[in-house]
């Protein structure tokens, strides 16, 4: 933050992280599965980035991709990850949850804030399928959330840019609003110019052939929507650097 912005990375891998971290990101966000938005990490991923990595790593909780209307079981997978990945060395969380009328769910946002404690906590883009962004902020506020993760409830940061202002100046430093989804270096300076945000939240990633030397055409581990099976997403170590030097750039 000394630089102005705080850029935070997300990732699903060791090498991602490391790679975030040389590129200059202040903090990382912990996922897995990033095809889907990004869904808990394993513990083991964990341990590992944090015996790698000295930035902050923050959490993300979220049992499965879809909507963020959870069932009592899914609660206790997330209050169980929680515990756990606080065991294993987290420096944050990231979570979110609404009601099936697209409100912010305050009883169970309050349940997982005290078992994240003391931790700080970041509400994730389920704030982008809220039915009215201004008043899910007051409740985030008053709920004691740190962080709101936002693309302004559109399809990336760059097309929610007005809410995202909006939000930032309602915030009043009450919480601290992040713009993320789709940020690149071609569109971060206007992002950041067109907003009164400290922080900003990428991938910053570039698709890497496989190792693999026999392949099977035939055959692929996911959905017909997923990755190429051949194809490997990592953070770009000179993808993060020029975001970052954007960043300084514009102070």
């Amino acid at each position: 933050m000394e630089d102005g912005f705080l850029m935070e990375v997300c990732v699903d891998s060791v090498e991602s992280a490391v790679n975030a971290e040389r590129g200059g990101a202040g903090r990382i966000e912990l996922c897995a599965g990033l095809v889907e938005g990004g869904t808990t990490p394993s513990m083991g991923l964990l341990q590992v980035v944090k015996q790698c990595v000295r930035v902050p790593v923050f959490v993300m909780i979220r049992p499965r991709g879809g909507d963020f209307l959870y069932s009592d079981r899914e609660v206790e997978v997330m209050k169980a990850d929680i515990r756990l990945a606080k065991l294993h060395g987290a420096d944050g969380l990231v979570f979110g949850a609404l009601t099936e009328d697209g409100r912010i769910d305050t009883e169970l946002c309050t349940a997982l804030l005290a078992a994240c404690r003391p931790l700080p906590v970041t509400f994730h883009r389920a704030f982008d399928m809220v039915h009215d962004p201004q008043v899910a902020l007051e409740t985030l506020i008053s709920l004691g959330f740190e962080r709101v993760l936002t693309s302004g409830c559109d399809s990336s940061a760059l097309e929610g840019l007005s809410l995202i202002k909006k939000l930032a100046e309602q915030a009043k430093g009450r919480i601290v609003v992040v713009p993320g989804g789709g940020i690149t270096e071609r569109n971060l300076q206007r992002i950041l110019e067109g907003s009164t945000v400290s922080e900003f939240h990428c991938s910053a990633r570039s698709a890497r052939d496989s190792g693999m030397k026999f392949r099977n055409p035939n055959v692929a581990m996911g959905a017909s929507f997923s990755a190429p099976e051949y194809s490997i997403k990592v953070a770009d170590v000179a993808k993060v650097r020029t975001l970052n030097a954007i960043a300084k750039n514009i102070l």
